[in-house]
């Protein structure tokens, strides 16, 4: 049995906190080839999470807020919003699941924000992500205005 509970949180958290990427993620599937995939992520507000897909093969991606503010975005093939909803578990929005082959990313609102991630395996790094190519790789400089745009255009 895996207990989410705030001990864990807290460990991942300050893990999050003293990473370079301002994230950790903990998993609960054992191997890479696991048919389903399930972690937590901590992440701060200085993450860049590049907006990706996944498709060939198809796999469905779904999150649920445990502490914290994040909007999950979906964006069209050239890279217009065209729908968001903020995770806020205050708020009473908590969870969102993005379907095969669409676009998205998410963006930290707020410190030591943690969601839980399920999505189909199994992950293979050659296949696993496509990366939109009309946004910026993470590490590029341009990252943290990329987000900021995007707020922008939500109203945030």
């Amino acid at each position: 049995m895996f207990n989410i509970n705030k001990v864990l949180l807290d460990q991942l958290i300050e893990q999050a906190r003293n990473s370079a990427r301002k994230r950790k993620n903990f998993n609960f599937h054992e191997t890479p080839l696991d048919p389903l995939h399930r972690m937590l992520h901590a992440m701060q507000p200085e993450t860049y999470v590049q907006p990706h897909k996944h498709e060939n093969p198809d796999k469905r991606e779904a999150f649920i807020i445990l502490k914290g503010k994040i909007a999950a975005i979906q964006y069209n093939d050239s890279g217009k919003v065209i729908e968001y909803v903020i995770l806020d578990p205050e708020a009473g929005n908590f969870g969102v699941e993005f379907p095969p082959r669409t676009w998205h990313s998410l963006i930290v609102l707020e410190i030591d924000s943690v969601i839980y991630e399920v999505k189909d395996g199994p992950w293979d790094p050659s296949d696993d992500k496509f990366f939109a190519p009309w946004a910026p790789k993470e590490g590029d400089p341009e990252c943290s205005a990329f987000n900021l745009m995007v707020l922008r255009k939500i109203g945030f």
